[in-house]
């Protein structure tokens, strides 16, 4: 098993996770907020889509998928194209609004192609390429990608838990 194995495998559960989070749900529980302060499940899947597509694109040299393929029309919100979700208030994650699972999974869908057919190629001989020096240590390919798993495996279980509440509310 290579490393692109390992990390093919990883965005994999995440998208199983994604989808398992938001399947099945109406615009209305993708919506909810637990209390007016929380993420809802559309923001945190939006978000940690929008992260994997910022920083995939970044590594890669290669256009955004929410630029390129128009999901950024689609979506239609009221934030700037560059935006990802990174320190939103409660009322930036309201202005998210209802998205439906559809527009959520083919966004993130898309991301994770992109994604997938981008870490294919990698090898072990890649991962130690310093991909952005604002931080001490500079941070490395490698880690970039662990990173971005990471993230998006705790937000998809955000996401999992606040269906699970939604469910039993039914």
């Amino acid at each position: 098993m290579t490393s692109a194995d390992l990390l093919i495998d990883a965005f994999g559960r995440v998208q199983e996770h994604v989808h398992a989070a938001v399947s099945g749900l109406t615009r209305d529980e993708l919506a909810a907020r637990l209390d007016p302060g929380a993420n809802s499940i559309a923001w945190l899947i939006w978000h940690l889509t929008r992260v994997q597509d910022d920083h995939i694109a970044d590594v890669a040299n290669i256009e955004q998928v929410w630029t390129a393929a128009g999901w950024v029309e689609r979506f239609g919100l009221p934030f700037d194209h560059t935006a990802t979700g990174y320190g939103d208030s409660p009322d930036q994650v309201a202005q998210l609004g209802a998205a439906s699972a559809d527009l959520l999974l083919g966004y993130y869908d898309a991301v994770h192609a992109q994604t997938t057919e981008y870490v294919s190629k990698l090898t072990d001989a890649d991962l130690p390429r310093v991909v952005d020096t604002q931080w001490d240590p500079p941070v490395t390919l490698g880690v970039r990608l662990i990173s971005v798993i990471d993230d998006d495996i705790q937000h998809a279980g955000q996401a999992a838990f606040i269906r699970g509440v939604l469910l039993r509310r039914r």
